[in-house]
């Protein structure tokens, strides 16, 4: 299985943003598929770990399609809320993961840690693991990271999740404030792909 380059993948999110992003990463001779054409509901992600978690996907998805699947788990994780909200960084935003609800979320939590907070550079990354499973094995599964800071305003039209509130090290905008190209550049997604890319 891991000596033949994969042909065909089925993405393992139901998350919009997500599935464009990892699409746009894949080579194009690559033929995807997503979890919205099998009508295919998330499993249970009762990991303890980013990694965990994006192989519960990863396998689930294969399962259930037969299909070699991509699966990403991913999250924010701020220092000074020691990692929150981490693995949890979507069901911040409620039952609809919305991420506007998330967000003020994240401002209401620094507030209580540190009234002062927007005059600091408050610490924080974005964990991706990325993870490769046929049925119940695993092929690969690996960590990205890019480390950055919080905007004390949400700012930026562009990305989904907490790209708003974002900014990469040694940059000013956030990430919803750069062109997609920009972006996939420099974001947790493309450092874990860069691990994972031999297999296509």
């Amino acid at each position: 299985m891991q000596n033949k380059k994969i042909k065909q993948i089925l993405i393992g999110t139901n998350n919009k943003g997500k599935l464009r992003e990892i699409r746009d990463l894949l080579p194009k001779h690559i033929k995807t598929h997503s979890t919205a054409k099998f009508k295919l509901k998330s499993p249970r992600e009762d990991g303890k770990t980013f990694k965990e978690n994006s192989l519960i996907k990863s396998k689930y998805f294969s399962r259930k399609t037969n299909l070699i699947c991509l699966a990403d788990d991913s999250g924010l994780e701020i220092d000074l809320l020691n990692k929150k909200p981490g693995i949890y960084s979507s069901r911040w935003g409620g039952a609809k993961a919305d991420f506007n609800k998330a967000i003020k979320r994240v401002f209401r939590e620094l507030n209580i840690k540190d009234k002062n907070w927007k005059n600091k550079k408050i610490k924080a990354r974005f964990v991706c693991a990325l993870s490769l499973s046929f049925l119940n094995e695993e092929i690969a599964c690996v960590l990205g990271t890019v480390e950055g800071y919080i905007s004390n305003v949400a700012k930026g039209k562009n990305g989904f999740g907490y790209d708003p509130i974002f900014i990469p090290k040694k940059r000013k905008k956030t990430f919803a404030e750069m062109k997609p190209s920009q972006k996939y550049k420099l974001d947790h997604r493309y450092q874990a792909f860069k691990k994972i890319k031999r297999f296509f």
